[in-house]
């Protein structure tokens, strides 16, 4: 996603989750990083993210037509995901730049879009404004309670996330800012997951040796912290909406 880099080709995916898991547990945790799309928060219903990108075109949709549009859509590729099943020639150099800078991702995504014909002028633009906005997306519903019980216990966090805009207004809406220490968003430092430099942005934005923080996400990107020296926690994206199993980061990063 938008969210995502490309998987590493180094290890096969997940050999990390399980080792990373065990060394967290025998090392103190002084930080903890975390993914954003598929780890705090995924993106909303693809019914409800066409059916209300339509009515921002003023265009009224049925319920069967923006079921098949949202199905059409996502097999082009949705920001938030899945990945598209073919990436246009013309679109090629905007998508593999697309968590690097906002034009490129703006236009990787709507350029996708665009190659679903739904006959809705500004449609493309709409659907891609949904991500923008905090109601296009959902945070789990452990997500609060996960970043609020880490800074009573004064363990600091970050986001650190492979993504074409700015975040931040995001969390500002769901009352979440003050809870997280520093956004290190891969549009904003260039580089992006697994590279472990974006990794190592973050700890010195914290404060922290990489050796003394977690990382958390949901894919062999996060993955890729190990690199960088942080143990690693990889989840399962959960449905929109439901707890994420955030609660086994408390167990690792505060004490018993």
């Amino acid at each position: 996603m938008p969210d995502h880099a490309e998987p590493p080709q180094t290890s096969p995916p997940g050999t990390a989750e399980a080792p990373a898991a065990r060394r967290a547990s025998r090392r103190p945790v002084k930080a903890v990083l975390f993914d954003f799309h598929g780890t705090l928060a995924q993106v909303e219903d693809p019914q409800r993210w066409v059916l209300e990108a339509a009515a921002a075109c003023g265009v009224t949709l049925n319920r069967v037509r923006a079921t098949s549009l949202a199905d059409r859509l996502l097999t082009a590729g949705r920001a938030g995901g899945p990945l598209p099943a073919r990436v246009p020639p013309r679109l090629a150099e905007l998508w593999a730049d697309r968590d690097l800078y906002q034009h490129a991702h703006r236009g990787a995504y709507t350029g996708l879009a665009e190659t679903v014909d739904a006959g809705i002028d500004g449609f493309a633009d709409a659907l891609y404004e949904r991500l923008l906005t905090a109601e296009g997306w959902l945070p789990y519903a452990d997500t609060a309670a996960t970043l609020t019980a880490l800074r009573d216990a004064g363990v600091p966090v970050a986001v650190v996330s492979n993504i074409g805009f700015d975040l931040r207004p995001h969390f500002d809406t769901w009352g979440l800012t003050d809870l997280v220490g520093a956004f290190v968003l891969s549009y904003e430092v260039g580089r992006c997951k697994p590279d472990p430099a974006i990794f190592w942005r973050a700890c010195g934005m914290l404060g922290v040796d990489p050796e003394q923080t977690l990382m958390v996400g949901d894919t062999p990107a996060d993955a890729g912290a190990v690199a960088a020296g942080c143990s690693v926690l990889v989840l399962p994206a959960a449905e929109p909406g439901r707890e994420n199993g955030l609660g086994a980061v408390l167990d690792l990063a505060l004490p018993g």
